[in-house]
């Protein structure tokens, strides 16, 4: 399967496996995996946050070229969108598969692999833009990733841990996923740090 060519199906995908769970989480939210997760906030934050890099990138860059909307579309950097989305979907899937509760080590695991997914995106967008060294752009990378990360974790406090069961081990957990998630996204900034390495020496 050509991959690029098929970005928006995989996109797609990804967006609408998590809209099903999310639902479905919504509707049934007595079931052991969803109690006091807060679902009916996600429900309503994480199209929002899947949906606002494709939503920029179609409102700034998208429209400076010419052409149909079709044309726009194939363009679209689907691939990197893909990668932005996925951690959402992982998230919702590892709940309703009460992977958080049953396996211990599930949501550091998240955190950081999940950051390394969120980062990627973000970078293969960055590094379409960016004219600066390879190091400069790992430094971007995981800058954003733990802005990101940082965000998260105010969303998760007043989401669900603020007055909740967590609310005594959220400080070190807290910590932890920081810790976790600026590696995940350290290390995707080395992924497309090297790649953006390889592509100028593989166009001589």
């Amino acid at each position: 399967m050509d991959v690029r060519r098929h970005g928006i199906w995989l996109a797609g995908a990804v967006f609408a496996l998590t809209m099903l769970q999310l639902a479905v989480a919504t509707a049934v939210p007595d079931l052991p995996q969803f109690a006091g997760k807060g679902f009916a906030a996600r429900l309503f934050a994480y199209p929002v946050m899947m949906l606002v890099v494709p939503g920029l990138w179609w409102l700034l860059a998208g429209r400076r070229g010419a052409g149909r909307v079709g044309e726009r579309l194939r363009r679209a950097p689907w691939i990197a969108f893909a990668w932005i989305m996925l951690p959402f979907l992982v998230d919702v899937t590892g709940n309703t598969l009460d992977l958080y509760d049953s396996i211990g080590w599930w949501d550091d695991a998240n955190h950081l692999v999940n950051w390394f997914f969120l980062s990627l995106g973000a970078g293969l967008l960055l590094r379409g833009g960016a004219s600066g060294r390879p190091w400069e752009l790992l430094v971007m990378i995981g800058g954003l990733g733990a802005v990101m990360a940082i965000g998260w974790e105010i969303g998760e406090y007043f989401a669900f841990i603020r007055g909740g069961t967590e609310l005594d081990t959220a400080y070190q957990d807290t910590l932890g996923d920081l810790t976790l998630g600026t590696l995940g996204a350290v290390a995707a900034g080395a992924v497309v740090a090297r790649g953006a390495v390889r592509r100028p020496r593989q166009a001589q």
